[in-house]
């Protein structure tokens, strides 16, 4: 089965978002396998109209009055974007919920469409025999303030529950994704170590959340999933059956098993043999495998082997102090060795809150990104803003797999501006370079990470749990949380 990627909540300005589903459509192409975009459609129990509330109600109204006369156009657009073997589209819809928490609602069939309802069993219920399901998201909220209802969860409709996103990271309270959005902070009741406590049963997905066109945007989230191929139909099937997890930032690859059945699995209780195997996009700092939410196995990432004849750099680009597109056009070019993997992690602009308001909002994600590689070099340009706080990154990037040896040699420019060195050096230090004096956009080439400390895997047994997941963490922040698979006393 292959790993693919994909975003499948995230928003433009078909609602209350910003930016062209066109370009949004596009801008996923670069970096994703499969994504939806998402129009939010209703919300049950929205708080009654005042002179407090009136601006939220309003502009929420408007934007569901807009998907609902624009409907077909959206479901055309998304399944012309559709490229059986290349790129899977999916329909999708947003449901608010204060009670039940918000559901993005997806589905692999042109003929979904939006039914508004109280609950989201009644929304499946009445779409039904459509295929749709219902994905929680933004779950870590206040119970009854758009949190998750752990106690109405419903895994027969939710086989996935949204645990990272734009929004923050809901593993729990100690995950080190806070939420800081004006929705308020992180409540520990609504953790998705609080549901598995509560013995609910899902796989994890991560989604950007994103609200200016850019599905897949880097550090905002996303989901693997592993499936037979890339059309809707292989990769409904993986999210039905939980093949799913999420990652916060670059696309780790994860590989993890229990009795040889893979993440998301259910199985009959015995003893348990977990294999696992991870190829990181940098430094891997940590990587741990839980029984029943409790640590079984701990790799520690400081003493991995800076071994290997593969290496990877992340050249990262952005900084300055500017609020409209900066472009950069960027070559590296490897000599002595070659160049084997080349990952994009570009940013959209950064925007979450819909009471945002931006000038020209139609075209604020008419961004370039653009990317073609060979064995030797890769070049691309892309746009990016100044960074949003010194706590905020707005920063774009691309990690390099170099094959070769301490004197293989990296060639970059950046906008004209040559930064380079041998594999030897920058194992040893990495270089920045400003492209002006002062408040300048600037690239980064961090340390080159040999492939001993980016790649891992390992085998352990036990006598068996309840369920069995793993959590990787980089040493540059990037996490990836993997579904479990979980034991039933008795046969599936």
């Amino acid at each position: 089965m292959k790993l693919l990627w994909g975003d499948l909540h995230n928003h433009c300005g078909i609602t209350y978002g910003t930016g062209s589903l066109e370009d949004a459509l596009r801008l996923a192409r670069v970096q994703l396998d499969f994504c939806s975009v998402t129009p939010h459609a209703f919300w049950p129990d929205m708080p009654e109209r005042t002179d407090d509330t009136a601006f939220i109600v309003d502009f929420h109204t408007q934007g569901f009055a807009k998907i609902a006369a624009g409907w077909q156009d959206y479901v055309d657009a998304i399944d012309a974007a559709n490229r059986p073997g290349e790129f899977s589209t999916f329909f999708s819809f947003e449901m608010h919920s204060s009670r039940w928490g918000d559901h993005t609602f997806v589905s692999p069939d042109r003929r979904c469409r939006i039914e508004r309802m109280t609950t989201p069993r009644e929304v499946v219920e009445a779409i039904h025999p459509i295929p749709l399901v219902a994905i929680p998201h933004h779950i870590g909220y206040t119970p009854g303030y758009r949190g998750i209802a752990w106690d109405g969860f419903d895994e027969s409709i939710s086989p996935a529950v949204e645990v990272v996103s734009k929004h923050g990271c809901a593993m729990h309270e100690f995950t080190g994704g806070p939420y800081y959005h004006d929705m308020g902070p992180l409540d520990p009741r609504t953790s998705v170590y609080a549901g598995l406590n509560a013995g609910r049963r899902f796989s994890f997905l991560g989604s950007t959340d994103h609200h200016a066109g850019c599905p897949g945007s880097y550090g905002d989230g996303k989901m693997a999933v592993l499936a037979q191929g890339n059309t809707r139909d292989d990769i409904w099937q993986a999210v039905l059956a939980g093949r799913t997890y999420a990652v916060s930032g670059c696309k780790i690859d994860c590989r993890f098993s229990v009795n040889d059945a893979v993440f998301g699995s259910r199985i009959a209780h015995g003893p348990a043999h977990i294999a696992y195997a991870v190829e990181a996009g940098g430094a891997i700092d940590k990587v741990v495998v839980y029984r029943d939410l409790e640590p079984l196995e701990i790799v520690d990432g400081l003493r991995l082997p800076p071994t290997g004849s593969r290496f990877k750099v992340k050249l990262e680009f952005g900084w300055g102090d500017n609020d409209e597109p900066f472009r950069w056009d960027i070559e590296a070019a490897v000599t002595g060795g070659r160049l084997v993997g080349v990952e994009p992690c570009f940013r959209g602009r950064s925007m979450l809150s819909p009471t945002q308001r931006l000038a020209n909002t139609d075209s604020v994600n008419a961004l370039t990104m653009e990317l073609e590689s060979d064995e030797t070099r890769t070049r691309l340009a892309c746009d990016t803003f100044k960074n949003v706080s010194t706590l905020h990154p707005s920063t774009s990037a691309v990690i390099v797999e170099i094959e070769g040896d301490d004197a293989t040699r990296l060639a970059c420019r950046f906008n004209g501006q040559a930064v380079e060195a041998d594999v030897g050096e920058l194992r040893r230090f990495g270089r920045s370079g400003p492209l002006k004096a002062h408040n300048s956009n600037a690239s980064l080439l961090p340390p080159a990470v040999p492939s001993g400390q980016y790649r891992v895997h390992g085998e352990v047994d036990d006598a068996g749990g309840g369920f069995y997941h793993m959590e990787v963490t980089q040493r540059d922040g990037d996490r990836a949380f993997v579904s479990p698979v979980f034991m039933h006393r008795g046969q599936q």
